[in-house]
């Protein structure tokens, strides 16, 4: 019998951790909380209709707009697992050699490697408002939406935003993921054969003299990641081939498309369906700006975690979608969706012009 792969990361461990050692969610009465989790439904509800007028976008296959969707208002603890499920799906390469062998990685490793995904997803789940998971899902049926319920709150308190808009202008922004990838049933397989190509090569499991699978070095990559914290010398990315860094930056397109279209969108819909709209999008702007001037600690955390590429995706992505909208309109835009050849370069979210120019001649 042909024994079963063992990844190189004990994904039930590292939920666990992340939900044990994440930082508590604001203090609030059971009214409050009850009222939270009731009113971030029902923006979630109400987003995917505007979402779909907005984005001039349909379902692939037919469905109401309202069900491209599953819904679910999470704590910490809940999306730190959702989190290590979608890991697990993305790190199947990983599972079996390119010969379909399984890789076995000692239990000592795994629990090793578990422990630093918990830790990881412990300090991005006081941090993350919402998530679209394209990922998990059974053939035929749509991912999760995941609404983070204590950090709507923490952010609503922070910002002194009114909280049933927020919630709402929230679920715009991810319900217009969900209809991308409604709209584009192609996209999730894209992504996932694009990052298991990169991961297929980060790691190398060509079995090594004794047989065993041969990982990368954690000290080549922890000292990537120091050099990504304290300098701007490549970090991380000075670990990735020429191959590895087009693929890198292939995915990266992807990204910043999918986030500055939803950042554009969940805006468009104007103040008739968020009364505070400008509000919110003013006070986030200076959420996001003091963010990334932090020092000290906060500073080191951002780089390590990548959050400050992620809040270049949006702006770069956001100025994207907002030329080729004023260039060919919002038909012209959607054409990005029609398949993985329309998508965007890396060169062309910053020009624009250059991407109408191949799609539209």
């Amino acid at each position: 019998m042909q024994p079963t792969a063992r990844g190189p990361v004990d994904w039930h461990a590292a939920a666990r951790l992340a939900g044990r050692v994440a930082a508590p969610g604001p203090v609030a009465d059971r009214g409050t909380l009850v009222e939270l989790v009731a009113g971030l439904r029902s923006a979630a509800a109400t987003a995917a209709r505007h979402v779909a007028e907005t984005t001039g976008m349909t379902p692939a296959d037919g469905r109401d707009p309202a069900a491209v969707s599953r819904v679910l208002v999470v704590d910490r603890a809940r999306w730190a697992r959702a989190n290590t499920e979608i890991f697990a799906v993305m790190a199947e390469p990983l599972v079996t050699r390119s010969d379909g062998s399984p890789v076995h990685v000692p239990d000592a490793a795994r629990l090793a490697a578990a422990t630093q995904v918990g830790g990881v997803l412990a300090l991005l789940s006081s941090k993350v408002i919402g998530q679209y998971d394209p990922f998990t899902a059974a053939p035929g049926t749509p991912g999760r939406l995941l609404l983070v319920a204590p950090n709507v709150l923490a952010a609503e308190r922070q910002m002194g935003v009114d909280g049933p808009d927020f919630r709402l202008w929230v679920a715009l922004h991810e319900q217009t993921h969900a209809l991308q990838f409604a709209t584009a049933p192609w996209l999730a397989d894209h992504l996932r054969a694009r990052s298991a190509e990169l991961l297929s090569d980060l790691a190398d499991l060509a079995p090594d003299a004794d047989h065993r699978p041969s990982l990368p070095r954690l000290d080549d990559v922890l000292g990537a990641l120091v050099r990504a914290a304290s300098h701007d010398d490549g970090g991380v990315l000075s670990l990735l081939t020429e191959r590895q860094r087009a693929v890198f930056d292939e995915v990266g397109a992807v990204m910043s498309l999918l986030e500055g279209h939803a950042d554009v969108m969940m805006d468009a819909v104007g103040p008739a369906v968020v009364p505070s709209v400008r509000a919110i999008r003013r006070a986030f702007e200076r959420r996001r700006d003091a963010a990334a001037r932090a020092t000290g600690p906060d500073r080191l955390v951002r780089r390590l975690l990548g959050m400050d590429l992620k809040l270049a995706q949006y702006r770069d992505g956001a100025a994207f979608v907002r030329a080729v909208r004023a260039q060919v309109g919002l038909d012209g835009l959607n054409a990005v969706w029609s398949g993985p050849e329309a998508l965007p370069s890396a060169a062309e979210i910053g020009e624009p012009a250059a991407w109408v120019r191949r799609v539209h001649g």
